[in-house]
């Protein structure tokens, strides 16, 4: 099943982000009773109204993102830790990713799965994603899990220059919009519609 998967990414995304998907074992990220389902092309229910990101969208993401090794790397919303897992693997034992998410029972849950995964590089933190983690800025690349209202400032605020954020912005429609970081500001593109949970936080939903 994991074949069917990188069939459908390959001519996509680079072989970078294909080669890691291929290394990181998405069955361990969903909960056991469905894990029939890991290498299913659709998001699945992890619990507290969470979902694990669809293969097709975490390739989309990284690819996007431009994830070279000996990053360091801030992931938003870290629900089960697949993506951050993935997000490892690209930045190599050189990198370190901090991800962060605000539902207790999932940053156990999180831990967990990137401990049976051997994942060394990424911390695990509870808090509110839309702030961001100021305390390890700045990042060369941040990847947002969550659609938010609009783009966090405290996200922006935490990118290098030259660095890169990846986020699905919107409610009712939801758009992903790559946002770099430049000498004199920031520029974004949009890639199509997508669908997330909301980011919930201070500079995101209220709920």
């Amino acid at each position: 099943m994991r074949d069917d998967i990188i069939g459908i990414l390959r001519g996509n995304v680079s072989d970078r982000v294909i080669e890691a998907m291929w290394r990181v074992p998405r069955e361990l990220f969903v909960p056991r009773r469905i894990r029939h389902t890991a290498y299913e092309d659709r998001p699945l229910p992890i619990g507290e109204g969470q979902t694990i990101s669809a293969p097709h969208m975490v390739a989309m993401m990284c690819d996007l993102l431009e994830i070279a090794e000996g990053m360091k790397v801030l992931d938003v919303g870290t629900g089960s830790g697949y993506h951050a897992a993935v997000i490892a693997d690209l930045v190599g034992p050189e990198g370190q990713v901090y991800s962060i998410e605000r539902i207790p029972e999932l940053v156990l849950f999180a831990k967990k799965n990137l401990e049976a995964a051997e994942v060394k590089n990424v911390t695990v933190l509870q808090g509110d994603g839309s702030r961001g983690l100021p305390e390890y800025a700045p990042y060369d690349r941040i990847n947002v899990a969550a659609t938010a209202p609009k783009i966090p400032e405290p996200l922006k605020e935490q990118l290098k220059v030259g660095g890169k954020l990846v986020i699905p912005v919107g409610s009712c429609y939801q758009e992903l919009v790559l946002v770099e970081r430049t000498q004199e500001g920031f520029e974004l593109e949009h890639h199509g519609g997508v669908v997330f949970v909301p980011l919930v936080g201070d500079h995101g939903f209220h709920i």
